[in-house]
């Protein structure tokens, strides 16, 4: 899902890297497949690691269950209309992937040196001072109205990378994107997501409410392996959800890949 958010392409070439070590090392893969805790213990194996992933957790709002609520993974794959007043919840780093992703129009900056020198007032051309001076940016953005909330009073990204976290931010501002903090979710309804900000009553006349307030492993076939006579390891997201790090997930199925 990462290489779906503008900005995050060069996840597309790590997948196309593991694709090639599997068929280089003939590994078999089974994609579009479900597969039962009584199939893996059918088939004998003797070694089954679980890499299930996590699934996104659902807030305890005030009719969240209505229809204009999706939660993350609807928006990155595409596979639910996003309206054009959206409010997203949660502010860690898949909140600002998705509010990335819902206000960006066009070819990505990451791709086109131009489209990038653009968006952050560079001039490669005629060179004024640090190729920065008396340039103004310009940012091609979709037709949104779109809030990025958080519950915490701490500024919104402040958990975001130290290094990256402030260019997320400023490309968000540039892109109008509104972020509140000290919220209190009240209800959803047809008019909207209804708030109290610093204990004042607010409503966000919004069309989607996006979900993104985290995860929990998803851990149902490991729960049901549990009592089986079969070596079994969990790793990556299903271990634990945090932050969906992927170099924590690499290194864990590394190690344990060299100790099976």
């Amino acid at each position: 899902m990462a290489k779906r958010v503008p900005g995050k392409e060069e996840f597309r070439e790590t997948l196309r890297y593991c694709r090639s070590m599997l068929d280089l090392h003939h590994v078999s893969v089974h994609l579009e497949t479900y597969v039962t805790a009584e199939q893996l213990l059918t088939e004998d194996y003797d070694h089954i690691t679980i890499a299930t992933g996590v699934l996104p957790r659902t807030p305890r709002i005030a009719r969240i269950d209505h229809p204009s609520v999706l939660n993350y993974i609807d928006v990155i794959i595409g596979s639910h209309w996003v309206g054009d007043r959206v409010a997203i919840i949660g502010t860690g780093g898949i909140g600002f992937d998705v509010a990335e992703l819902v206000t960006h129009r066009g070819v990505s900056g990451a791709l086109d040196k131009q489209i990038f020198a653009r968006e952050w007032g560079i001039d490669f051309d005629n060179h004024p001072r640090g190729g920065l001076a008396g340039v103004e940016s310009s940012v091609v953005h979709a037709d949104r109205e779109v809030y990025l909330l958080q519950r915490k009073t701490s500024p919104a990204g402040h958990g975001l990378g130290k290094t990256t976290g402030w260019t997320h931010s400023i490309a968000l501002a540039k892109r109008a994107v509104e972020m509140i903090n000290a919220v209190e979710y009240l209800g959803i309804d047809d008019h909207g997501l209804h708030l109290l900000v610093e204990g004042q009553p607010r409503l966000l006349a919004v069309d989607t409410v996006i979900l993104c307030a985290g995860q929990v492993p998803h851990r149902l076939l490991h729960d049901q392996l549990k009592d089986a006579q079969v070596p079994i390891d969990v790793i990556s997201g299903a271990y634990e959800a945090g932050e969906l790090d992927a170099k924590r997930a690499i290194n864990q199925a590394s190690y344990l890949a060299a100790e099976i």
